[in-house]
């Protein structure tokens, strides 16, 4: 075997000592035990000390963190010291509507229960509080009640129409073949459920997430998503649950029978209790700054568009780039508190005095306070720009999407809804239910209108939990071309949902249109070629 031979780089030489300040001692590794913000705090201190990680956590507590935190992230606003701690949270039975602004974060990680592979005929429902209003609550029941039910005979209806198409094939186990039909059925059927249905979640955040998402959700004029916010500070400020809790606890119990001096020691190691955040996020309070700037800016595009129906738009509307800066700040920040689209409120600002592109501008910024990020709606300069309009659940899935600057607007009936229809995936009509189908939906719609109108407390908050996900929302994503390839690319494969499929072809077509040359870059799958149904 030949020998590597030794180099001047690999061996010193004795007429080229080394110097003593040259260490080639790269080292690595991965931490675990330390508390979140003990560890931000740790790692915050490679900015100001020369200690190693492993001394650092080894002199600081709790406490020192605490002392630490109080002082450079509230007093000195260093938020990024936030970046670094971390905290997992479970955040189970919340409405599906809960959940969509719960997740409305652009530093977010989580997964949530799916409509595609899971039957939520029995996850339950959110009730609001009517107070004395029974005949709005009588409504309310009966409306989530007849929704439940044609969301369990729509999937059993086109289930069976698939299985009456589409063969199993000789070497697919029939478990698996009625395993991803009933998926494909629910694809359909999930246009049923309500916003009231409850789901669950889980999220991966750092801190500073975690506080401006409390504080949002304390900002919001719905009574449940303002008592999640207060959930989810105490969840944060409070002990976490503990998954080896009872395994420690009984250990500890043992010790103490064997050697009560060791048991005084391992107390404070196996049976402590652990908060994942009990500083960054104590002081989480609801946000004036958003909630006057929205309150002003709903009045200001009251009075913009009070003469101006809403136009109608294809489901995607790339905008070309056409105004000045200072005109799509204006056009967004009315667009975030209205229903109409980006391209007719651009095209009306287009032509309005400076002095009231200036005003919009300003209501926008007036009530920021000396920490507070600016307003979404700020997020400017992308050069692609897709006004999209498709059914809350597709909207869904597209939500997820965060290298992106997402505006959303508000749940409203004024949009109508949508019909599942794909070529590959049954049809209602095919099932034999289209009409029934449509009739629950109407239904739905008009008792959403009628109870926004009644006497019950946040009636027209709690009105909205009766739009099914068939309703469809408006959105606005800005982007640039890297993640317009990669989200037509994604969400146009064959194992996607026939509505996110679609609404990722026609962006990719939007480009091709006024911008034919960059069109062959994007490897996009054919909405409009058949696709095999067995494959998820």
């Amino acid at each position: 075997m030949p020998t590597i031979p030794e180099t001047a780089s690999s061996v010193p030489s004795q007429s080229h000592p080394t110097p003593a300040q040259a260490q080639n001692q790269t080292e690595v590794f991965a931490v675990h035990g330390a508390d979140p913000e003990v560890l931000a705090y740790a790692m915050a201190k490679y900015s100001r000390s020369s200690l190693s990680m492993r001394q650092s956590l080894r002199e600081i507590s709790s406490q020192r963190a605490e002392q630490f935190l109080n002082t450079f992230y509230f007093q000195y606003g260093h938020r990024s010291i936030a970046d670094l701690a971390h905290a997992a949270f479970a955040i189970e039975r919340l409405s599906l509507m809960a959940a969509i602004v719960l997740v409305d974060e652009q530093r977010w990680d989580g997964q949530e229960r799916s409509t595609r592979y899971q039957n939520f005929l029995k996850s339950g429902w959110y009730l609001p509080n009517f107070g004395e209003a029974s005949e709005a609550r009588a409504l309310y029941i009966e409306t989530v009640e007849n929704l439940f039910t044609a969301y369990s005979g729509t999937s059993s209806a086109v289930f069976e129409a698939l299985k009456s198409r589409v063969v199993c094939p000789a070497e697919m186990k029939q478990e698996a073949y009625e395993r991803t039909l009933k998926a494909r059925a629910f694809d359909v059927a999930r246009y049923l459920l309500p916003l009231a249905t409850n789901t669950s979640l889980g999220q991966i955040v750092n801190a500073r997430t975690l506080e401006t998402q409390v504080s949002r959700l304390l900002s919001h004029p719905a009574a449940e998503i303002r008592d999640l916010g207060s959930k989810l500070r105490e969840a944060a400020t409070g002990p976490a649950w503990n998954l080896h809790a009872e395994a420690q606890a009984d250990l500890q119990s043992r010790i103490e029978k064997v050697n009560a001096d060791l048991a005084v020691e391992s107390e404070p190691l196996l049976i402590r209790e652990v908060r994942v955040s009990p500083t960054l996020v104590k002081y989480a309070q609801p946000n004036p700054y958003e909630t006057r700037s929205r309150a002003e800016l709903a009045h200001a595009a009251a009075e913009l568009l009070a003469d101006n129906p809403i136009a109608p738009t294809p489901a995607v509307d790339l905008v070309e780039r056409t105004e000045t800066l200072e005109v799509e700040l204006a056009s967004t920040l009315i667009y975030s508190v209205s229903h109409h689209p980006y391209r007719q409120i651009r095209d009306l600002l287009a032509d309005a005095p400076e002095a009231q592109i200036a005003e919009i501008i300003e209501i926008g910024l007036r009530h920021r306070g000396r920490h507070d990020e600016l307003l979404r709606a700020f997020h400017a300069g992308a050069q692609l720009r897709f006004d999209i309009l498709m059914d809350i659940g597709g909207f869904r899935d597209m939500h997820r999407h965060r290298r992106c600057t997402q505006i959303i607007q508000e749940f409203t009936h004024l949009h109508g809804y949508d019909t599942p229809e794909s070529g590959d995936a049954a049809g209602l009509a095919e099932a034999g239910i289209l009409a029934e189908y449509q009739a629950t939906v109407e239904s739905a719609l008009a008792a959403s209108r009628k109870l926004a109108a009644s006497s019950a407390p946040e009636a027209a908050l709690s009105a909205l939990y009766l739009l099914p996900l068939a309703t469809r929302i408006r959105s606005l994503f800005k982007m640039d071309f890297a993640e317009a390839v990669y989200i037509s690319e994604l969400r146009s494969g064959p194992a996607g949902h026939f509505s996110y499929r679609k609404v990722a072809w026609e962006m990719y077509l939007a480009v091709q249109r006024q911008h034919p040359s960059l069109a062959k870059y994007f490897r996009v799958t054919d909405f409009t070629e058949p696709i095999d149904l067995l494959k998820r």
